[in-house]
């Protein structure tokens, strides 16, 4: 019988950024966090220099200056590069990534390597599909759906007994995710049993009723034109 995912190899993947659109923004921080049957055995982390000016809105939640980042961080290239290989290289390996709000990470990071002009994760692997992506945001909304109150990772870290004592650090914010994703999956067992082929393949669904709805309502709430995308992990604007 296979392991179940939330016991096997869990890589929590984390971005803090420049801004909120994954298109256009840049990456400043990111972490990898390898964590083995709910044991942390590995970490990884980036400071870049992401070529741009850091708005202070966002150095106000992540802490990092354009000053620190121009002086500390390393080339958003080498950044981008080196973080799609750390990725991949665990995909190839049979890990799950866990990333909470997946689609804005991974529709970034794809932006960036397209943007330095890099290999995308698909090309890496072959054309094969991005993944398996445990998003523990997708899973919340799925299996609590009328829960009220806020979906921040603050916010379900509550919900779930999960510490996060550095919100908005990568490192602190990848742990968290992986702690969800296992805490939604003790809880869930609809969730826990599945593959994690087969977990990936229904969160893209959950993603894309989440998205209809919402998009129904921003329209009933006077926003006509609102669109919500409904791919998952990547955006719809960049092939998965």
């Amino acid at each position: 019988m296979a392991e179940d995912w939330h016991g096997g190899v869990l890589i929590g993947f984390d971005l803090e950024t420049t801004g909120t659109e994954p298109e256009r923004s840049r990456i400043v921080t990111a972490a990898l966090v390898e964590v083995r049957a709910g044991t942390v055995r590995g970490r990884r982390g980036w400071l870049a220099d992401p070529g741009i000016p850091i708005p202070e809105e966002a150095s106000a939640i992540h802490g990092i200056s354009t000053g620190r980042a121009v002086t500390e961080g390393r080339p958003a290239p080498e950044v981008a590069e080196e973080i799609a290989a750390a990725l991949v290289g665990h995909w190839q390996r049979g890990a799950v990534v866990v990333a909470y709000n997946a689609a804005f990470d991974l529709t970034l990071l794809t932006a960036e390597l397209h943007r330095h002009g890099l290999p995308s994760l698909a090309d890496r692997l072959d054309g094969a599909r991005t993944g398996p992506v445990v998003d523990p945001l997708t899973i919340d909304r799925a299996v609590d759906r009328y829960r009220r109150g806020k979906r921040t990772l603050e916010a379900v870290c509550g919900v779930y007994g999960v510490t996060l004592d550095a919100a908005h650090d990568a490192g602190a914010d990848a742990l968290a995710a992986v702690q969800v994703a296992r805490a939604i999956a003790a809880r869930h067992p609809e969730v826990a049993g599945l593959t994690p082929a087969d977990l990936h393949a229904r969160q893209g669904g959950w993603h894309a009723r989440w998205a209809r709805d919402f998009q129904a309502y921003l329209r009933r709430q006077g926003t006509p034109d609102a669109v919500i995308d409904t791919a998952w992990p990547l955006r719809a604007l960049i092939p998965a």
